[in-house]
């Protein structure tokens, strides 16, 4: 029998098993925050079909604040990955494309029937349309560096906060149940907005140097916009909506200057970058 079933011996040169190797956490954090806020979004939807309407509008602000984290986070602590950023996608276009959808066809759309519905869909389906070309654009390497300072269309979060205008205004006691055709409108109008070429501020590159004498007052600034949020939430909520919706024409202006004076400035003549030739690899001067 011992020569049928001879006992089984490793092959000396056999490869091991290959390791993964340890994943820092400073590539973990930002991806642990992505998905808090995915957690959020679908909380936001959960809340708004048991009634909780005002805590499912929190759950999309806080969503959105943390997508603003979790990108600086990862850049800060050099922990970007494609993992990450595909991952912030998918958050993104449920968080502020499919939640805030969701919560609108349970407050106002589905007074008006189907339509309420079809709307809820083009919202949804506009932001991940929006995203699909964010993500698209930025493989794009001949962009000028002055449109890093727009948005083609309205950014996702912006959308997410800006459509749930008329929630805002339900609990401040304006009565836009009684006007379900408007407010689908505006969700329409919003959504359009998300997947159209009008130029919007992106912000990121602003505040990277602040002069000192601005420093306390811009901390006194922060600690009264963080009462105010906190005091009247919606008030702030409804006013930063309105302030962000008329920022909207200045921003197309401001983009139509700066590509006037692109098309005015003569290009510079391209540095003479050696050439590689490809059957040798051997650069050219």
């Amino acid at each position: 029998m011992t020569d049928i079933f001879q006992p089984f011996a490793p092959d000396p040169l056999e490869n091991r098993r290959r390791r993964f190797k340890p994943v820092p956490f400073r590539v973990i954090a930002p991806n642990l925050i992505t998905l808090l806020a995915l957690c959020l979004g679908l909380t936001a939807i959960r809340l708004a079909y048991e009634g909780k309407l005002e805590p499912a509008v929190y759950a999309i602000v806080v969503a959105a604040v943390l997508d603003g984290i979790d990108g600086r986070v990862a850049r800060f602590l050099k922990g970007t990955s494609r993992f990450g950023a595909e991952l912030d996608s998918l958050a993104d276009f449920l968080n502020f494309g499919v939640a805030p959808a969701l919560v609108l066809h349970s407050f106002i759309l589905h007074d008006v029937r189907a339509l309420g519905w079809v709307v809820a869909l083009i919202l949804a389906i506009a932001a991940a349309l929006r995203l699909a070309r964010f993500n698209a654009a930025l493989d794009d390497p001949d962009k000028p560096e002055w449109k890093k300072d727009f948005f083609v269309g309205m950014p996702a979060p912006a959308g997410a906060g800006t459509v749930l205008l008329p929630i805002y205004l339900h609990f401040l006691g304006v009565p836009v149940q009684t006007a379900a055709p408007v407010a689908l409108a505006y969700v329409l109008a919003i959504a359009l907005m998300m997947v159209s070429a009008v130029p919007t501020f992106s912000g990121k590159t602003w505040g990277k140097r602040v002069p000192r004498d601005r420093v306390l007052p811009l901390f006194v600034l922060t600690v009264a916009v963080f009462g105010l949020v906190v005091s009247f939430p919606f008030e702030a909520l409804a006013i930063v909506s309105m302030l962000y919706l008329c920022t909207i024409p200045f921003s197309v202006r401001r983009y139509r200057q700066l590509k006037r004076e692109a098309a005015a400035t003569p290009m510079s003549p391209a540095p003479n970058v050696p050439v590689a030739d490809e059957a040798s690899g051997v650069r050219d001067a």
